[in-house]
């Protein structure tokens, strides 16, 4: 059957999920209202509620897709034109963790950052621009780490070029084929660096046989269309032929802008520093981005105060294509806003109200979420909440943390409350908010001052920093862990045959028999069966052996033993009890 692909802005009315299935809205609302969900035809539900009311409507084939708001990272690129030039290719780099990504740019760019990295692993996107045979090209960096999914994804919406490193002695990984899934939704070209070339045990043709086999990606060598080149990055094994094959790829696609139009692009990242406020990454799209000039990004404007290049030296204009860092923003822009430049600061304020509002208005009218839905199929409502509160050094950071929070597999035990999140160090503002009410506060890659980690410890506020990311997600799942309710374990221990039955009363039995399986001790509990059918619960008393107590009975050992039992049951010669321990264990999230 087709797939249906219904397209969502943030959220969507019982009657458009009606009309867009093709159901009554009446149908609809009585679906709700037997999950608990009291709804209107007017009212909103948000992208994961919709998805769950529509699997409960028995619909396996509809898929939603989030519209974009138009502050965000466009759909639809600028008609170009007839003026249009040349510019600069986007390369992102992408791939699993520890694959080589990092050193492959250190390596072309002549500097060191992977031994400044937590952990070994890019954090967030890292923006540079090189010069090669005359020509610029512009690289992106992103993590590898599976938490830095939305991160990647935004990688790839950046660029022209995608570079996806793969290690020889490694193969495919899981960010490996989300890098490609990524970069094939943007419809960028992919380019495969088989780095580690140099390492024992590295196999090319077994590498480019996988990506063959499960991706489709068929190297020319091979009669495919995608070009592959082994690499070691760490010795500079045949970098020129990897970056003549990006210049080749871009000049086939002819990759131009126009620079006479009002600057646009994209917010890359976001951070606040001491003494400058608001420092943000932009990447230059089209126009000329100059020092001084008005532009809007989502919910806030900046007049450019200050702008460098990727190397922090100052930079007076920017053209397509080019990474800057500017100061001037009154408030940080959201990583994957859209920047456009305009001609004052009144029109700049104007557009940027505007775009506050609406996204109000879009989360205002959210009524119910899959959050309510939940809580509301589940009847027995017995889920417990972590509150938690996330800061990071940038925006992307925030958005990967809080995204890989929401993630963790509780079952549906334990509901995450994401208070509040922020950029920078953990402010006073930020204890005050968490006192009282059992709130852990994350940082990441963040400092918290002294004088706030006095008021977090007189308050009792715990306060977690952390410079690698799955780090906090293992302190998010122990604390989850912590508070999951003990699990009922039973471990069977043995089995016996009853050979006579010596006495039975209402709660006491005393037989005797030979075990068959396992041992018999007593404190064990056991079920007793006769064939198939359960004729109750007992527990061993004690156990004998001739007429002397023993420790227990091991398999094939003839013995008696007192039973306990809470209702009389009459055993019979040819019974058989099952005997178990019960525990109580600490669940795990996987």
């Amino acid at each position: 059957m087709e797939e249906k692909v219904i397209q969502v802005s943030g959220s969507i009315t019982v009657d458009e999920l009606a009309n867009a299935l093709g159901v009554s809205v009446t149908h609809l609302i009585g679906e709700l209202f037997k999950n608990g969900i009291m709804a209107t035809i007017n009212q909103r539900l948000d992208v994961e509620t919709a998805q769950i009311m529509t699997e409960e409507l028995g619909f396996t084939n509809v898929r939603f897709e989030r519209k974009e708001n138009s502050a965000k990272l466009p759909g639809v690129k600028r008609e170009l034109s007839k003026d249009a030039k040349l510019r600069p290719p986007v390369v992102a780099v992408m791939g699993h963790v520890d694959h080589g990504k990092t050193t492959l740019l250190d390596t072309l760019l002549k500097k060191k950052t992977v031994e400044g990295e937590a952990g070994g692993i890019t954090q967030h996107i890292s923006a540079y621009q090189m010069e090669y045979k005359d020509r610029k090209i512009t690289f992106l960096d992103t993590p590898g780490h599976e938490a830095f999914a939305a991160i990647r994804q935004h990688g790839a919406m950046l660029t022209d070029i995608v570079v996806i490193v793969v290690a020889a002695d490694d193969g495919v990984k899981p960010q490996t084929a989300e890098a490609i899934k990524f970069a094939e939704a943007a419809n960028a070209k992919i380019i495969v660096a088989i780095n580690k070339i140099d390492k024992e045990g590295a196999n090319i043709d077994r590498t480019k046989a996988q990506l063959a086999t499960d991706f489709n990606l068929n190297p020319e060598e091979w009669g495919g269309d995608t070009i592959m080149v082994p690499i070691s990055a760490k010795r500079g094994d045949n970098l020129e032929q990897l970056l003549d094959m990006i210049l080749l790829t871009a000049d086939i696609d002819e990759l131009k802008a126009d620079e006479k139009i009002p600057a646009e692009g994209l917010v890359i990242e976001s951070h606040m520093e001491v003494g400058k406020g608001s420092v943000v990454n932009l990447l230059v799209t089209g126009g000329e981005l100059k020092v001084g000039e008005f532009i809007v990004a989502g919910k806030t404007y900046a007049k450019v105060r200050t702008m460098l290049n990727w190397k922090g030296k100052p930079k007076g204009k920017a053209l397509p294509s080019t990474p800057v860092i500017i100061t001037g923003f009154k408030e940080l822009p959201n990583f994957g806003d859209k920047f456009e430049e305009v001609a004052d600061e009144k029109t700049a304020r104007r557009m940027a109200l505007l775009n506050a509002q609406a996204e109000a208005n879009e989360s205002a009218n959210t009524n119910v979420t899959s959050t309510d839905l939940l809580r509301m199929m589940n009847t027995a409502d017995n889920t417990k909440t972590l509150n938690v509160i996330v800061k990071g050094d940038v925006q992307g950071s925030v958005t990967s943390v809080v995204d890989s929070l929401r993630l963790i597999d509780t079952k549906g035990e334990i509901t995450l409350n994401i208070v509040s999140t922020g950029v920078g160090a953990v402010s006073e503002n930020d204890v005050y908010m968490a006192s009282g009410g059992k709130t852990i506060i994350y940082g990441f890659n963040v400092v918290v001052p002294n004088a706030i980690a006095k008021v977090a410890e007189r308050n009792g506020v715990p306060v977690r920093v952390y410079r690698v990311i799955y780090e906090l997600l293992d302190d998010a799942k122990h604390e989850m862990e912590e508070m999951l309710d003990a699990e009922m374990i039973e471990e069977e221990t043995g089995e016996l045959e009853v050979k006579g039955v010596f006495r039975t009363e209402k709660t006491e039995i005393i037989a005797g028999g030979m075990v068959k399986s396992g041992r018999v001790a007593p404190g064990m509990l056991g079920r007793a069966y006769r064939k198939k059918e359960l004729l109750g619960e007992i527990e061993v008393v004690n156990v004998q052996e001739g007429k002397v107590d023993v420790p227990s009975l091991a398999e094939g050992e003839l013995g008696g033993m007192s039973l306990k039992t809470q209702k009389k049951i009459q055993l019979e010669i040819g019974d058989t009890i099952k005997f178990f321990v019960r525990e109580f264990k600490k669940k795990k999230i996987d």
